[in-house]
């Protein structure tokens, strides 16, 4: 027994020194580095998938063919579209919950601190596969990020097998960080943390976790029956070989749909901490949202075959996806009827994540509501393929998850780094992407009324004067961006000292903890009272 014991004490000793430079980010098993690791890395991919928007952008400014081939404006679209979804707000969210998770159910680290240093490390590599692709000779993919047979089997370039690789890993990186998310929060909750104690944004990112583990799979078999249709002489996909074109927009639905969803809960989480801080007030009904994230979750699974109104279902059928999708809403509606009632009559303040998180709940209501207009199965008609569809789905990412992810990166700024951000280049960066994210997608829905199909270079004239505004307010959108960056450094440098509790009004463990967090967090875990 006293040999287990030195064993133990040594054991510890070798934990608590901290590896410095590179090697520390390499091997690092902390859940606080590979929490960093993933936001950053999310921030630069951010901009690569930005920069990819400006590219479609610019030659959409005005009518006719401006700067690029129309096949590179479709790897634009379409590499935008991969790097923005998996690049971007995925990791997003899985830096932040490996971040806060610990910290919020009272626990030492990830339950698996080594796969999720793997988990991390695979995905720098998945993202230089698939940017390398574009370099090959006749492009990078050119077939939408839903890759749709036969564009990717019969009509896709050489670099489909390197796309079809790079989303293989992806799906592995994901997988990993979910089975972490589920086996941390099971079995290393504080004692005295029941289910109905936990942090919402501990809930959202179970319910997301468990999302994950089931529809990556099925991404991972849409991929590989591409690849097989492609290079090995299968028809999974190809009607002359007794395949289905429509059985792949099926699987990848089947994923699709949910995987909307993977990357709004965890914001919905963000926001049901933020909200009840700056309300001053404890979030109205707590089990209600729970069980709203669950129904949301679950429904995510009956509601795929909504994007394929169009390609001539049973009647039977549309209808069974349309009120299945319509029904979506309504625990939607509790979670913003919540965060009002929230609000109600709270000692508000409007500090930078406070305003984000307001704008979360308004645009992210607009978009809302295109998509109940989406499911209507005989409007959708009329909008399906128009840019009706991207102003709709842009609104729920960008104005949705991407706000959400800034909105909690102001929050939990000061814990992270120990200084308060600068307010006032906070607001201006509030603003400037307030205004302009509405330049860039309000005008989208109008045109897409009108008609407009999505996934073009080239447009009719009619068109020319709402285009010149979306991208003025795209270029403006990108630009404010860098304020963002531009706070971030200077956080990270210096400024103001945060105290523990650094929000009036915050409550929960990682409150409890000096700012900036320690390396360990908990060496012995808080009792819940």
């Amino acid at each position: 027994m006293s040999a287990v014991v030195t064993d133990h004490e040594h054991d510890h000793e070798h934990h608590d020194h901290k590896p410095s430079g590179i090697k520390r980010w390499f091997y690092t098993t902390n859940h606080k580095d590979i929490g960093t690791m993933y936001l950053v890395f999310a921030l630069i991919m951010f901009f690569i998938g930005g920069a990819m928007a400006m590219v479609i952008r610019a030659e959409l400014f005005q009518p006719g063919m401006q700067f690029v081939e129309p096949n590179f404006f479709n790897q634009m679209t379409t590499v935008h579209g991969l790097i923005m979804v998996f690049g971007a707000v995925m990791p997003a969210f899985t830096g932040l919950a490996n971040w806060m998770i610990p910290m919020m159910i009272g626990a030492p680290d990830m339950a698996l601190p080594r796969m999720n240093n793997w988990s991390f490390w695979i995905l720098p590599f998945a993202f230089l596969i698939l940017l390398i692709s574009l370099f090959m000779p006749g492009g990078g993919p050119s077939f939408g990020w839903t890759f749709y047979a036969p564009l990717s089997t019969t009509y896709s370039g050489d670099s489909t097998a390197l796309f079809v690789f790079s989303v293989h890993i992806m799906g592995i990186s994901s997988i990993m960080g979910a089975i972490n998310v589920i086996v941390t929060i099971f079995n290393l909750r504080a004692p005295g943390m029941t289910w109905m104690k936990m942090p919402l944004f501990v809930w959202t990112w179970l319910i997301t976790a468990f999302l994950l583990i089931m529809v990556m799979p099925v991404l991972a078999g849409a991929v590989t029956m591409v690849l097989t249709d492609k290079y090995f002489g299968t028809s999974f996909f190809d009607a002359a070989g007794g395949g289905d074109p429509v059985l792949f927009q099926h699987i990848f639905w089947f994923f699709g749909h949910p995987e909307v969803y993977i990357m709004i809960l965890p914001a919905f989480g963000i926001v049901s901490s933020i909200v009840p801080t700056f309300a001053r007030k404890p979030l109205f009904g707590y089990a209600s949202m729970v069980y709203a994230t669950a129904s949301i979750a679950i429904l995510s699974f009956l509601v795929w075959a909504h994007h394929m109104f169009t390609t001539g279902m049973p009647v039977a059928g549309a209808l069974f996806f349309m009120y299945c999708t319509m029904l979506i809403a309504v625990p939607t509606g509790v979670k913003v009827f919540n965060w009002v009632a929230t609000m109600w009559r709270g000692a508000m303040t409007f500090e930078v994540p406070m305003m984000f998180a307001l704008a979360f709940i308004v645009l992210f209501t607009i978009g809302g509501f295109s998509g109940l207009m989406l499911a209507i199965t005989p409007a959708d008609f009329q909008y399906h393929d128009t840019y009706f569809v991207v102003a709709h789905f842009h609104y729920v990412l960008v104005t949705g998850a991407v706000f959400s992810i800034i909105a909690a990166a102001y929050y939990w700024l000061p814990k992270w780094t120990g200084n308060m951000y600068d307010e006032k280049l906070g607001q201006w960066h509030f603003w400037c992407s307030l205004i302009s994210v509405n330049l860039l997608f309000f005008p989208m829905h109008f045109v897409g009324l009108a008609g407009m199909p999505r996934r073009i270079p080239d447009y009719a004239l009619q068109f020319a004067d709402f285009n010149a505004f979306i991208s003025i307010g795209g270029f403006l959108f990108g630009a404010s961006q860098l304020i963002f960056v531009w706070v971030l450094v200077k956080c990270a440098r210096g400024g103001e000292k945060a105290t523990a509790q650094v929000w009036e009004g915050a409550e929960g463990l990682e409150w409890e903890v000096p700012s900036p967090a320690p390396y360990h967090t908990f060496d012995t875990p808080p009792v819940i009272k």
